[in-house]
């Protein structure tokens, strides 16, 4: 699934954009998960993804035109005029991201971290990189909870953190948890590598794993639906002669 995800981030083609995101909302329905699970996770990319429109378009309002050679004005505002190509362009960012983000909750979310990490190994992936990458997989579920807490104990301290609160006080709490949560995930990566060192990880070229999965059938299906998804994006590719679809030509 991480393949239909790097999919959905090369091509800005629409026409495929708006099926994988049809898709993933209903893989991410049919998965059940709940709100609780992910609401840090989700609210922290929404913000981001909001920072990022924003300032692709303040830094660069005339791309769209450029990419698709025209120019119909929606309003005008000098420099920051906007155009429909514009508008455009940034769905298709959007979009980007409503593909890839339940793909990517649904892989942390529903994948045993020590079972990835073994599997990356028996493809030939250095144990080392695999174990680090199960170790950050561990990890945010880790970090969610870190920062609930920590939220809780700066309300329990008069920090007015809810939707009620002023702009300049949700800036001011988000950033009495953030420092104290990057702290404690120093302290914790610390933890993490004494433990480690002293159990002389990494001191033979090979290790065993305890807990690993042999392939199935629905494994073959998914690899070989994320292997189409790529040969799709490849054949647009050479449609759209690039990774851009243009209906206004």
């Amino acid at each position: 699934m991480l393949l239909v995800s790097a999919a959905c981030m090369i091509t800005y083609d629409i026409r495929f954009l708006l099926a994988i995101c049809v898709f993933s909302i209903i893989l991410f329905k049919e998965a059940q998960i709940k709100w609780s699970q992910i609401s840090f996770i989700v609210t922290f990319i929404v913000a981001f993804m909001i920072l990022n429109l924003i300032f692709v378009y303040l830094f660069q309002p005339t791309y769209g035109q450029e990419i698709y050679h025209s120019r119909s004005i929606l309003i005008h505002a000098g420099y920051f005029t906007l155009t429909i190509q514009e508008v455009f362009y940034l769905f298709n960012l959007l979009l980007k991201y409503i593909c890839s983000i339940p793909i990517v909750l649904l892989f942390l979310l529903t994948t045993n971290p020590s079972q990835f990490a073994a599997s990356l190994n028996k493809i030939g992936i250095s144990y080392k990189i695999s174990y680090a990458v199960a170790l950050a997989l561990r990890y945010i579920p880790d970090i969610q909870n870190s920062y609930w807490a920590i939220s809780a104990a700066q309300q329990a301290r008069g920090n007015e953190l809810s939707k009620k609160a002023k702009l300049s006080q949700l800036i001011k709490g988000t950033l009495n948890i953030i420092m104290p949560l990057i702290f404690s995930s120093l302290e914790r990566i610390d933890t993490i590598s004494t433990a480690m060192q002293l159990r002389r990880f990494g001191s033979k070229k090979k290790r065993t794993w305890y807990v690993a999965q042999s392939f199935n059938k629905e494994d073959y299906w998914v690899m070989g639906l994320s292997v189409l998804a790529i040969l799709i994006v490849i054949l647009l590719w050479q449609l759209n002669h690039g990774r851009f679809y243009n209906p206004f030509m």
